[in-house]
């Protein structure tokens, strides 16, 4: 697997060596994280992880010279707002937002924490920087995406489901790319000769009912767009698909992983580390105001031809050979 790598604007940042630590001052700086998964996802401690790992190349160690506080919300918008509320009376140095789950709530509490994001698609559109060249404010960090990518995952899908005629996208409304995705999704389907339908995220119960609905008719599929909630409910959601028979394309590796069908989209514990070089500018005086807003220069393709065989599919050899990592 290849990893993306993004475009370089830290001046050089990532080839500092690991003695910066030694030009650190010896009082313990303080580091927030708010994540949009549960305490004990495995994914959620995974990114965490990453993001330890990246800041450990500019010598900072969780429990000698940082602190880190994490929150999780688990999808929720009441504990994420706690969970928020929390760590900003903690007075941080610094904090590392998950998406735009974790992103909204934090802006409506400080304008003054500086704060470093990470998987979140449209912060100019959103209202949380002026513009990815100048943020502006106490918030920068790493986008995951353009809404242009959403015609691209139909666009794949298609590929793969030749006799496609009708795909489902699993969105969070709540969420400002739930909607630019799905905006994008439906100004493609046209030209590929498909229709277009919305499933909100909101809750299991909601999501079960949907999909189920959704499969009653033949030749779909499912596209699932990046929120809290549809992290939140991935086992559910690959387990519908895989039980109504439906092809679905997610944005993100892990759910190919744990048997989803195909995925495209960035390496997302590879922003985690990344968003250590920003935490680490930060802590040294750099004001967020300054530091431009980073985008994605790779995206993956993995496919999962277990699933593909489960499913009746046979994945065009063009396709295989695009792809960054098959899982047999």
């Amino acid at each position: 697997m290849r990893r993306r790598k993004f475009i370089t604007l830290l001046g050089g940042a990532a080839a500092w060596p690991l003695v910066a630590g030694a030009q650190q001052t010896d009082r313990v700086r303080r580091v927030g994280a708010l994540g949009a998964l549960a305490a004990d996802d495995p994914e959620g401690q995974a990114r965490l992880a990453a993001f330890r790992e990246g800041l450990q190349q500019f010598g900072w160690i969780d429990g000698q010279n940082v602190r880190i506080d994490s929150r999780w919300g688990a999808g929720d918008a009441d504990d994420i707002r706690k969970n928020a509320k929390e760590l900003v009376a903690l007075a941080p140095d610094v904090i590392l937002a998950t998406g735009s789950a974790a992103m909204g709530p934090l802006q409506q509490l400080t304008r003054t924490v500086p704060v470093v994001f990470v998987l979140v698609p449209d912060p100019v559109g959103a209202g949380y920087i002026d513009s990815l060249a100048h943020p502006g404010g106490n918030a920068t960090g790493f986008t995951i995406f353009e809404f242009a990518i959403g015609a691209k995952w139909l666009e794949l899908l298609k590929e793969i489901v030749l006799g496609l005629k009708r795909a489902a996208v699993l969105r969070d409304p709540a969420i400002s790319s739930g909607l630019g995705l799905f905006g994008a999704i439906q100004s493609a389907a046209p030209s590929l000769g498909l229709e277009v339908s919305a499933v909100n995220v909101r809750d299991a119960g909601e999501i079960e009912r949907a999909v189920s609905g959704f499969a009653r008719s033949p030749n779909g599929g499912l596209i699932v767009t990046p929120s809290a909630l549809a992290g939140v409910h991935r086992e559910l959601i690959i387990a519908l698909a895989a039980r109504h028979k439906l092809p679905a394309i997610y944005y993100e590796r892990y759910y190919v992983k744990d048997g989803g069908l195909i995925s495209y989209g960035a390496d997302f514990h590879d922003q985690f580390r990344s968003a250590a070089s920003y935490v680490d500018r930060i802590l040294k005086g750099d004001k967020p105001a300054d530091l431009p807003v980073q985008v994605p220069t790779k995206y993956q393709l993995v496919i999962n031809l277990k699933t593909a065989k489960a499913l009746g599919l046979t994945v065009p050899p063009s396709l295989l050979a695009r792809a960054d990592e098959v899982i047999e």
